[in-house]
Parts: C-alpha cells; sequence; structure tokens
C-alpha cells in the first residue's frame, strides 16, 4: 500500500512591469502582506541583532539607559555655565533635554536602520529569496524595542524632578506615528539609492544633523534668535518632535494645526518612498 505526499506548492508568476501595473493602493496591501507572511524571519532577525548587539559589551542593554544620560550632560554642563542660552522651556531644563533629544534619536533611528537595511542584508539579498520589507520590518522592530527601553529612563528622570504627568500621557504612543513615518520616508528612499551611491547616507545624515540644530530639541521655541525664527514655523520637524514632548509635559499639543499639517506631509512622503521603494527594490540584487 502506498502513501502519496502531497504539497501545496505556490505558483509565482513573473511578468515585465508587474510592480508598476499593480498600482498605488494594491502595491501597499502587496507589501503589507510579505511583512505577514514573513514575520517569522523578521523575528529571527531582530532576535539576532538585539542579542549580538549586546552581547560583547561590558554593560550590555544597560547602554540604552547609559547613552542619553551622557548625551544630555553637554547640553546641562552648557546651560549650566551660560554658553546655552536656551530660553524658557517651562520645565526643568533636563527633563527638557532628555525628552528632545531621546524623540530626535528615535526618529534619527528609524531613518539610519531603514537606510542601511538593504545593504547590511546584502549578502542575504543574495542567498536567499525573500520580501525585501522583512528587512525593514526588523530593523523597526529593534528601534521600537530600544525606544520602550528608554521610556523607562524618560519616566524616572520624569518622576525624579518632580514634573507633573496628566492621564492624556497615554496618547504619547500615537506622536510616535509621525516621527516614524518621516524617518522611514527618508530612509527608504536612502537605501535604494546608498545601493547605487554608496556616499548618500553619510550626506543625508550630515543634513539631518544640521536639521536638529534648527529644530527646538535643545532650546525653545521661542528662543531670541532672529534666524532660527524664521526656520521654526516651516520645519515640520518642529511640531512633531515638539507634539510629542508638549504632550508628556502638558497633556496636550499646543500647536496643533500646524502639527495636524506635519502629519499629513510625513503619511504622503511615507507612501510615496514606500512605492519607490516597491517598485525599486527588486532591482537591488543585481547592483549589490
Amino acid at each position: 500500500m502506498s502513501t502519496l505526499l502531497q504539497e501545496d506548492r505556490t505558483v509565482v508568476i513573473y511578468e515585465p512591469n508587474q510592480r508598476v501595473k499593480m498600482g498605488f493602493v494594491r502595491s501597499w496591501v502587496y507589501m503589507l502582506q510579505n511583512i505577514y507572511l514573513s514575520r517569522d524571519l523578521v523575528w529571527q532577525l531582530f532576535k539576532r541583532d538585539f542579542v549580538s548587539g549586546y552581547k560583547q559589551s561590558f554593560f550590555g542593554v544597560f547602554w540604552l539607559f547609559i547613552s542619553p544620560l551622557l548625551g544630555i550632560l553637554s547640553w546641562v554642563f552648557m546651560n549650566m555655565t551660560g554658553i546655552l542660552h536656551p530660553g524658557d522651556v517651562g520645565v526643568p531644563y533636563p527633563v527638557y533635554i532628555l525628552l528632545g533629544t531621546t524623540l530626535w534619536g528615535l526618529f534619527m533611528n528609524f531613518y539610519t536602520s531603514i537606510a542601511s537595511s538593504l545593504a547590511s542584508g546584502g549578502s542575504l539579498i543574495l542567498q536567499v529569496n525573500f520580501p525585501h520589507e522583512a528587512l525593514v520590518a526588523q530593523q523597526v522592530a529593534q528601534t521600537i524595542a530600544n525606544f520602550l527601553i528608554n521610556i523607562l529612563m524618560i519616566s524616572l528622570i520624569v518622576a525624579l524632578f518632580g514634573v507633573s504627568v496628566t492621564w492624556k500621557v497615554i496618547f504619547f504612543p500615537l506622536t510616535l506615528i509621525p516621527l516614524f513615518l518621516m524617518g522611514s520616508a527618508i530612509g527608504m528612499v536612502v537605501a535604494v539609492i546608498t545601493v547605487v551611491v554608496h556616499d548618500i547616507n553619510k550626506m543625508v545624515q550630515f543634513l539631518l544633523s544640521i536639521l536638529m540644530f534648527l529644530t527646538p530639541v535643545v532650546y525653545a521655541s521661542t528662543i531670541q534668535n532672529a534666524f532660527i525664527q524664521k526656520i521654526i514655523p516651516m520645519n515640520p520637524m518642529t511640531y512633531l518632535i515638539g507634539g510629542a514632548r508638549d504632550i508628556i509635559l502638558h497633556g496636550r499639543i499646543n500647536n496643533s494645526l500646524p502639527y495636524g499639517v506635519s502629519c499629513v506631509v510625513a503619511t504622503v512622503l511615507f507612501l510615496f518612498s514606500w512605492r519607490f521603494f516597491f517598485l525599486s527594490e527588486h532591482k537591488v540584487a543585481e547592483k549589490i
């Protein structure tokens, strides 16, 4: 008596310009499906990179707490010595600078992780046929995991300086979505271009480092500087960083209208960047 083993096989049909023919909405749905179907791969890559990042470190995962504290010491020192004049921030400066730099760091981590996703996974792309969106999802998951640990430190510092927080702080996670959209939008475009022009990532990182000083991260939005006051209202990061910080410190978003416009800008950029990534990433293996 023989036993027949039957396997379910998925037939994939490739056509010229197949991805272009999908259209905008269908391509976004297709990429979400790819991420869902690749969830096991995303999880394995996440565990590998998260553990290896702290495996041979003396302080290990505690660097997630130490690094932000070391980062704000220089700003606090310059404020105490009078070198830096941040203006009236309304709360103890260490709390203000910790929130600002942590939120900016989250935005930059979204950008850098996604911008380097294709280049860092080049060997895997050449060896295995899998949806490249999994690399982006894995990098985003690692960034979020690191930030969740930082939330504990932020809570301790806020409590230590006696800053009162309202119940509306529960909406804080929602204010992180536009930061993800903006950072991911820039990162996906750079991820594709980096494969061809390797130094584009360094150039964009340099420009973003300048943008930080044109955003009220380490100083108040009311700082007395004519040049800065011209830039701040036109900078969408002013409202994305400020809105997330306001919801913690004040329980509301002070500039709600420009914040909403900035969120729309971030969403539109993200959707178009995702489309660009989708149309371009199948050609990446040819350039690696």
